[in-house]
């Protein structure tokens, strides 16, 4: 093949691989390099071969597809092999990184495992994209119709896990090169080709590539200045997460009395771990006034899990081994952060640090490894509240509560000093329940009683009841169900961790350090467990220095809370793209004004259509989210009646009256027993019209707002 005639085919296979390796946020260059480069060789070297031999072209795409597989059975599935032959083992992977190795990839943190079962899809789609390309080259006019392949695996790349502005920016450039290439050498070549004595070749070429590589310096140099360098808003892993087999699982929780009444039973050993003040076993931040339940999903725990990036504290990396002889379920004991595990394959839940071995009583030996945030007393006295972090739902508040409530912080606003102030009010005028006869439950039937009446529990209503209090004075708190860590070694230097170590309970999510564990029971720092430097003891001493009852006040209001001219950089210039308050404004515009309404329809249709009692439940959530746009405020934990009550304030009788009406039809549907028909799912959305058509009588600027509004396309916080 003459090497101008080479090149576009060339660019074409390497055009494929750049595209694979924009998967390296998922797994990392190294696990990608070898497995992408070997087969993306080995197609090109057919692709080269084939050229000009007319008794092989016909069969070009077939032996190109071949050779690539076997590159990546060489280099990926070795495992499977026979001294290197294929088997029927390989078969069965190679069908298996169709079919399930990109979906095992979004169920995974990342960067993942590069386990052949999770990396397979990649290595495949640079195989395909490179003979389809090479294909498309030499039987389409356009030339560019040739890189839609790898375009394509680009995009998906980006779906996946889109590239940081600086990196993107290179990537762009390195993909625009190649483009421009292609484009000019195949002209260049098509040209070479009409004419009978090719003369002067060399200089044409190179005044034809002059303007794509400007135009490719240009768009990189666009793409790292217009590109936010915050996380992508949308990656094809929302929503996706580890299948887990329904089954039912006593939630730690309601065991807590149970081990309490045999404390001496072991639960797991502990080796090479000091200064650990706890161990969780699961983190339940979901409360609908009677249940507890983790609100995360779990993903297969990848090679590392990165530390959050709202962390912004030192931290240290820590490890110790665990032998969990069975906690009596599916949990492994954990820290808040974990980094890496060793010896099996958990799934984790990223944001609370649960780690669950699917079908397993907890029996397990492995390696933790974790980061532990590193802070003085005085860091952690004058942090604050993280603001991003969910506030969480209470349910029904029962009267009296939210009374106690506002008197146990004495009225003080959010902040870390008032988590500790409430944590204070319950060592002092509650007491920690020891014996027999221990009170159990969690609901608002017994933390009420536990609160107002009986003051006596264990952590398990201690925790809860402290996490419902702080949620109601818009403090972040979620609820961890754990054991306590042993002050006293065995003999050989390891911790046994005991039923009478387990430990309910609340943490609270602390601005640039993340979640910090309280004890508003005491149970912890009467057996010394505190007394170490994790953020267990750091928070004992922060609440033993609080001022005195009459002597505390609100803390003063951060600078950076305050609105002025620096910006987040501390005042330092920087250099702001005018283009993007130009374009980008503009295109987020036309996007807004037409994708919000659309959603809104969309979203209207697809639940009117869903079957049975769900078109009347929708019927409803179409309503509420309508009262959403119009500035109702609505918890999770809200009625149809208290919708009802709330909405009196932006529209009329006859529409409350379509609400309630509304809150009939549901509960017809939902405690009748049988399946609605179709008059009673028309009266339903009948009403949603109705309620629509009140609510247009506020007027058409009130209404377009309501209607280009997205936070009522959002779930109810």
């Amino acid at each position: 093949m003459p090497a101008l005639r080479a090149v576009p085919t060339v660019c074409l296979v390497l055009a494929a691989a750049m595209a694979g390796m924009l998967f390296a946020p998922v797994f990392g260059v190294p696990a990608l390099l070898l497995a992408i480069a070997v087969p993306a060789a080995a197609v090109l070297l057919v692709a080269l071969l084939s050229d000009g031999r007319k008794a092989v072209r016909d069969w070009r795409a077939l032996l190109a597809v071949l050779a690539g597989l076997l590159a990546v059975t060489e280099t990926v599935l070795w495992s499977t092999t026979t001294a290197g032959l294929p088997t029927v083992r390989t078969v069965r992977a190679l069908a298996a990184g169709v079919t399930d190795s990109w979906q095992l990839a979004l169920q995974s943190t990342w960067p993942a495992r590069p386990d052949p079962a999770l990396l397979l899809f990649v290595p495949l789609l640079v195989v395909f994209a490179a003979v389809l390309g090479v294909e498309l080259l030499d039987r389409a006019r356009d030339p560019l119709v040739a890189l839609l392949p790898s375009f394509a695996v680009v995009l998906l790349s980006q779906l996946y896990a889109a590239l940081p502005p600086r990196p993107g920016a290179v990537a762009a450039l390195g993909y625009a090169t190649i483009a421009g290439t292609v484009l000019v050498a195949s002209r260049t070549g098509r040209e070479d080709e009409r004419r009978p004595v090719p003369q002067r070749r060399v200089l044409p070429t190179l005044a034809g590539l002059a303007p794509p590589m400007a135009l490719a310096v240009l768009g990189a140099l666009l793409a790292g200045a217009l590109l936010p360098a915050a996380p992508a808003r949308y990656s094809l892993r929302q929503g996706q997460g580890a299948p887990l087999a329904e089954a039912g699982i006593t939630s730690p929780l309601d065991e807590i009395a149970g081990r309490l009444t045999h404390p001496g039973t072991a639960v797991f050993r502990v080796g090479n771990a000091t200064d650990v003040d706890r161990w969780s076993l699961v983190v339940l931040d979901e409360f609908d006034g009677v249940n507890w339940t983790p609100g995360e999903r779990y993903r297969r725990l990848g090679a590392e899990l990165r530390p959050s990036p709202a962390v912004t504290v030192p931290l240290r990396s820590r490890t110790a081994t665990i032998d969990a002889a069975g906690t009596g379920g599916p949990w492994l004991p954990s820290q808040t952060l974990p980094a890496e595990v060793q010896g099996i394959d958990p799934l984790v839940a990223e944001g609370h640090g649960t780690l669950l071995l699917p079908g397993s009583d907890g029996t397990a030996r492995y390696e933790l490894r974790w980061w532990q945030p590193q802070l003085d007393t005085e860091t952690l006295a004058d942090a604050g509240i993280d603001p991003l972090a969910p506030l969480g739902g209470v349910g029904v508040v029962p009267p009296g509560v939210a009374e106690l409530a506002g008197q146990a912080v004495r009225g003080m606003r959010p902040s870390f000093q008032t988590a500790l102030v409430l944590e204070d009010f319950f060592r002092k005028n509650y007491r920690l329940a020891v014996g027999q006869n221990l009170p159990t439950g969690h609901a608002w039937p017994q933390l009420t009683d536990f609160l107002l009446h009986g003051k006596r529990g264990t952590s398990e209503q201690f925790a809860a009841a402290y996490v419902a209090l702080a949620r109601m004075r818009g403090i972040p708190a979620r609820l961890t169900v754990g054991f306590r860590a042993p002050t006293q070694r065995d003999p050989d230097g390891w911790y046994t961790v005991r039923n009478g170590d387990v430990l309910a309970w609340p943490e609270v999510a602390v601005q640039g350090i993340g979640w910090v564990p309280l004890d508003p029971g005491g149970a912890a720092s009467e057996s010394g467990t505190t007394n170490g430097g994790g953020l267990a003891a750091l928070a004992e001493r922060v609440r033993a220095q609080l001022p005195a009852p009459e002597d505390l006040r609100d803390p003063p209001v951060s600078s950076r809370h305050r609105a002025g001219d620096e910006g987040s950089d501390g005042g330092r210039g920087s250099y702001v793209p005018w283009a993007a308050l130009v374009v980008v404004p503009v295109a987020l515009l036309v996007g807004w004004s037409l994708g919000v309404p659309a959603i809104w329809s969309v979203r209207s249709w697809r639940r009117r259509r869903r079957p049975g009692a769900g078109a009347v439940v929708g019927a409803w959530e179409e309503v509420r989210d309508r009262l959403r746009a119009y500035g109702v405020v609505v918890s999770p934990g809200m009625t149809i009646r208290d919708l009802g009550t709330g909405a009196a304030a932006v529209t009329d009788r006859a529409t409350v009256a379509e609400i309630r009406k509304l809150g009939s039809l549901v509960d017809q549907t939902l405690w009748s027993g049988t399946v609605p028909g179709e008059q009673r799912t028309a009266q339903a959305w009948a009403a949603v019209r109705a309620v629509r058509r009140g609510l247009a009588r506020r007027g058409w600027r009130v209404r377009l707002r309501a209607l280009f509004d997205p936070r009522g396309l959002l779930p109810p916080r």
